[in-house]
């Protein structure tokens, strides 16, 4: 009996998603019977996300955005799901018509999800039908992240970065990939890193949207700075000065009472939507609202993807298992590293102090985008990702 549950828990199980229709009744109901909070007048975007954007949001929801269309998007890329150490781990795998295809791995982080990635699957895994080079092809691999979306709830505690990182190591020698390259932001980008770090001998190389702890801490850390480096660096410091300060309340409530903040989350769509939108307004390249840089129903869809799958809490947790060691010092990488930077993002590596831990063989700056770049300037990213890889064998 033993032997035959060890046998089948390698299995690879094709998936589609299909969202029963009275849980689309449910969100309708729930949707059209708000009770909303109070805003003082005229506070905007100073105390969080407006009561008018979020009423107007609601309602597109509840009456425009149609789930069944992008549940076909969705379905429209190979669905798959495995079991990894106890974990069933939802993910999208499209190999490329090239034989010669490097493989690739996405991750992405929180408040995201696989649809981040949907507009860059296409022409990196078929440049040859988007125009491109086929030597340029990869065999695309995108998990959903254990607790988020299909990938969850999970039932166990630390499915943080070290536990996440074997979990996909093992996901590619599944599909019979074992060496690969590697590409993600946010939590996606500290998996990409720690996979480096543990397993150097599976990866081709990492590309990598965010780089945390590769900037100044503190206004010591410049006194040896001059020129252009130097304004990097107060940039630098001045943004993460500014996010610690202002931004990190999300962080601390999921790193410390994650099962607190789930109840709201999890009873209702506009507690959901409103948490997580208020986040692509802030580490996006946006003015207003988060639609200035990305699409109305990519943003909705990343929504529902928490929401259909009950995941606020087990998403949430991914931040407990940091233990508290946010801007800690980082291990030394010797994985060949190429850092995509996008002004808007969270916080913005400075490459003197990035070299300190990083093998960088590729450094790129970009004037527009934020910390979602896959979602909000796809191209830059898709010939960011073909330059970087195209260096390595």
């Amino acid at each position: 009996m033993g032997h035959s549950v060890a046998l089948m828990s390698n299995d690879i199980t094709p998936f589609r998603i299909q969202v029963p229709k009275a849980d689309l009744d449910d969100l309708a109901g729930r949707l059209g019977n708000i009770r909303w909070p109070d805003e003082l007048p005229g506070a905007g975007w100073q105390f969080g996300i407006p009561l008018d954007y979020v009423k107007e949001l609601a309602e597109y929801w509840r009456t425009r955005y149609d789930w069944r269309a992008q549940e076909e998007r969705l379905n429209g890329f190979a669905g798959f799901t495995t079991n990894l150490d106890g974990a069933n781990v939802h993910f999208l795998h499209v190999r490329s018509p090239e034989a010669d295809a490097k493989p690739l791995l996405l991750m992405h982080g929180w408040p995201g999800s696989i649809v981040e990635f949907l507009d860059v699957i296409g022409p990196l895994s078929d440049p040859r039908a988007y125009g491109g080079d086929p030597a340029d092809a990869f065999h695309v691999v995108v998990p959903s992240s254990p607790g988020f979306g299909f990938s969850g709830p999970t039932t166990e505690p630390d499915w943080g970065t070290k536990r996440i990182a074997p979990a996909y190591v093992e996901l590619m020698h599944r599909l019979g990939y074992e060496r690969f390259a590697a590409h993600g932001g946010d939590w996606g980008a500290l998996i990409a890193r720690e996979i480096g770090l543990r397993f150097p001998e599976h990866v081709i190389g990492l590309h990598l949207t965010m780089l945390a702890g590769a900037g100044p801490w503190s206004e010591a850390e410049l006194a040896d700075l001059t020129g252009d480096e130097l304004t990097e660096a107060k940039i630098s410091l001045e943004r993460s000065t500014r996010f610690r300060q202002e931004e990190m309340g999300y962080a601390i409530i999921q790193g410390t009472r994650p099962q607190t903040l789930a109840y709201g989350l999890t009873d209702s769509p506009v507690g959901q939507l409103a948490w997580l939108a208020e986040k692509f307004k802030e580490w996006s390249d946006s003015v207003d609202v988060p639609e200035d840089a990305i699409d109305r129903d990519d943003l909705l869809t990343n929504v529902m993807l928490y929401w259909i799958t009950g995941t606020a809490n087990s998403s949430s947790r991914i931040y407990a298992t940091l233990g508290g060691t946010w801007g800690g010092k980082t291990e030394k990488s010797t994985v060949p590293t190429g850092i995509a930077v996008f002004p808007k993002d969270t916080a913005r590596p400075v490459r003197s102090f990035a070299e300190r831990t990083e093998n960088i063989v590729g450094w790129s700056e970009f004037d527009r985008g934020g910390h979602f770049p896959a979602l909000e300037e796809p191209d830059l990213v898709i010939a960011d990702v073909r330059a970087f890889f195209r260096t390595l064998g």
